[in-house]
């Protein structure tokens, strides 16, 4: 189990997060809401052992992540970054091999259950006829999913992934949440930002929103992703599109 006590991040001068207490147990399906530079990326950095909070801990299954190494976290969490910047030139199907890395003895060693495992990903992800193109010649949609792919065949029990479904279009964005429903089902934790409320309430049991002055809230979906919680959230009137969904009025 991932967990936070009290803790405390700011940025810039800015508090963004205040004595959050927060546990991630195995097979929970976590949203994170809030505004842009409510600190939501700061918020993952520092779960994944990226960022040194400013007070409290983080601790994997009782053992401070400051206190394991980098090898060992990287075989339990696996982060999705919103941002990367990257100069690879291989093929798709060699960069979603770059995944095994924490549990090969390279970088490059190429096992055929490996190889089978990091097609099996592509193909979950619409991108099984991409394996053998040059990964720069992907379009934005396509590199997210395959990030994602890459980040699946990681195989950890921990996924935190920093907006997920940027770049992707409305059919992909419902199958990689389908995908991370189906991770959390098979007991991964999995803590996703988001910026659509409707994904979060679909297909998220649990919810954390971060709210501005560091103020947080967090509990069941069916709980926290109301009108009126949204509606301080965002500090925008919203109006309901039915199924969770809710639309600026």
């Amino acid at each position: 189990m991932l967990e936070a006590a009290g803790l405390g991040l700011s940025a810039g001068g800015r508090e963004l997060v205040r004595a959050l207490d927060l546990s991630l147990a195995p097979g929970a399906f976590w949203s994170l809401l809030g505004r842009n530079g409510s600190g939501k990326t700061s918020l993952i950095l520092a779960l994944a052992g990226l960022r040194s909070p400013q007070a409290g801990t983080i601790a994997l299954d009782g053992v401070a992540l400051a206190a394991r190494r980098r090898g060992e976290l990287a075989r339990r969490i696996a982060v999705l970054l919103q941002d990367e910047e990257t100069d690879f030139w291989g093929s798709v199907l060699d960069y979603v091999m770059l995944g095994r890395y924490p549990h090969s003895r390279s970088a490059w060693s190429r096992d055929e259950e490996g190889a089978a495992l990091a097609r099996r990903r592509l193909a979950e992800l619409d991108l099984a006829d991409r394996a053998a193109q040059g990964y720069r010649t992907l379009s934005g949609g396509e590199r997210q999913r395959a990030r994602i792919a890459q980040l699946l065949l990681q195989d950890t029990d921990i996924l935190l992934l920093d907006e997920p479904l940027q770049h992707l279009d409305l059919n992909h964005q419902a199958q990689v949440m389908r995908t991370l429903s189906r991770c959390a089902s098979g007991g991964k934790t999995v803590l996703a930002a988001l910026h659509e409320p409707g994904h979060a309430a679909r297909h998220c049991g649990f919810a954390v929103l971060l709210y501005d002055a560091g103020r947080a809230s967090l509990g069941r979906s069916s709980e926290m992703l109301t009108q009126a919680n949204l509606e301080a959230l965002y500090q925008c009137p919203l109006e309901a599109a039915g199924t969770g969904s809710f639309l600026p009025s």
